[in-house]
């Protein structure tokens, strides 16, 4: 039977993990918290380097082989959700790492898609602002009202699980949908509800940008200078998906320049991010702090299941093993 002896529970930002997961079963079990990122990979293995056990919170903490290699102590390796593209499962295997991954719950992506699309074209946030230091219905910058969404048009960059239910959540509200992605069919998207058009037509057209693609070589930097440039000067670009898959400094201008009417962003090209990191002064953004996924419902389904997994091997019969 497998044993394990000290469980490192990385990047808990909120120290919300011991309180939402069954943890008491795992009595015998040593369990870290740590609430900080380590980037310096010398300074990580001097960290981990003690743990036979790993539970890493999305991709906060990337574990690619060099990484890997420099664990000799490693037996078990978990990700919150299904799968985690920041981890190298194959230098998992060949080093006899088990590598697992957890249930979760739903798609609060989708939440904080629609709550950064709302809150960039009503100005929500500027407006409380502004009517908590006593100014009652002021008007946004430069004269702005601020825009509806019934009426107008959502581009939809991905119309893969997230991005069909961002689309089928537009039409609610009375919007026009298009959709692009690189192996998109006219069939897939008329299934969730969207029009098919080309990359370079749904930039043109959209009032509402919204990305919902993994990072890979081929998606990195996707939205570029000139995706930017051919957006209307009244339309707004939300990112759920992953910081890098807009060209910084392109969004950086346009945002400077007023080229376009904001951005919607929950992720970023460098997370945590840094205290003078340029998109935090850019005009015209709403920003989140990476919470696409945190939530109650989601947090307890990652933890009830991460001890389910721990129990499990522990018990020599592994499950949700990642290949």
């Amino acid at each position: 039977m497998p044993s394990l002896t000290r469980l490192a529970i990385l990047d808990d930002y909120q120290g919300a993990v011991l309180q939402r997961g069954p943890w008491e079963r795992l009595a015998g079990l040593e369990k870290t918290v740590f609430r900080d990122t380590i980037t310096d990979q010398d300074a990580l293995v001097a960290r981990l380097m003690p743990f036979d056990a790993i539970l890493a919170m999305r991709e906060r903490t990337p574990f690619n082989r060099a990484l890997i290699e420099r664990l000799p102590n490693l037996k078990l390796l978990i990700t919150t959700g299904e799968r985690n593209r920041g981890i190298d499962a194959a230098a998992c295997a060949e080093r006899s790492i088990t590598f697992c991954g957890t249930s979760s719950f739903g798609a609060p992506t989708v939440d904080v898609t629609w709550g950064l699309i709302l809150n960039t074209m009503r100005g929500l946030a500027e407006q409380q602002a502004n009517l908590r230091a006593g100014r009652w219905q002021q008007m946004l910058g430069a004269g702005h009202l601020g825009h509806t969404v019934e009426g107008k048009v959502l581009g939809i960059v991905g119309l893969g699980k997230l991005g069909s239910r961002v689309a089928r959540v537009g039409a609610a509200f009375g919007m026009s949908v298009v959709a692009w992605s690189q192996n998109l069919t006219d069939e897939a998207a008329a299934a969730a509800g969207a029009t098919r058009v080309s990359k370079a037509e749904l930039f043109r057209m959209a009032d509402v940008v919204s990305l919902h693609l993994i990072l890979s070589d081929r998606s990195r930097g996707i939205v570029g200078a000139a995706e930017l440039a051919a957006m209307k000067p009244s339309a707004v670009i939300v990112n759920t998906s992953r910081g890098p898959l807009i060209d910084q400094p392109a969004l950086l201008a346009a945002l400077h320049e007023g080229r376009i009417a904001g951005a919607g962003l929950d992720v970023f090209d460098a997370e945590p991010l840094p205290p003078h990191h340029p998109i935090l002064s850019a005009p015209r953004t709403v920003l989140l702090p990476h919470l696409g996924y945190v939530s109650e419902e989601n947090y307890r389904a990652y933890f009830e299941t991460a001890v389910e997994v721990i129990e499990a091997f522990q018990a020599g019969s592994p499950i949700r093993v990642i290949s």
